[in-house]
């Protein structure tokens, strides 16, 4: 796999929908310092070799961003 400095594109609903509604529920809003307030409009995108979500709080509207762990990343 190449590592690149540009952000790629992915998209987000190609995934299961319950591993959707996982990374829309599990999130940090910086703004409102609380865990799990939801994410709503999600782009998901690949940058420097990692992919993230980003979207919107859905409480106070800021943007928030998740790293997702890839499957082969998390040690068993």
């Amino acid at each position: 796999m190449t590592v690149t400095d540009e952000r790629l594109e992915r998209d987000f609903y190609l995934r299961e929908p319950d591993e959707q509604q996982a990374f829309l529920d599990n999130t940090w809003c910086n703004q409102c310092q609380e865990m799990d307030l939801g994410m709503t409009d999600p782009v998901e995108f690949e940058f420097k070799g990692r992919v993230f979500i980003e979207g919107r709080c859905q409480r106070c509207g800021a943007p928030v961003t998740t790293e997702i762990a890839e499957d082969d990343d998390i040690d068993e």
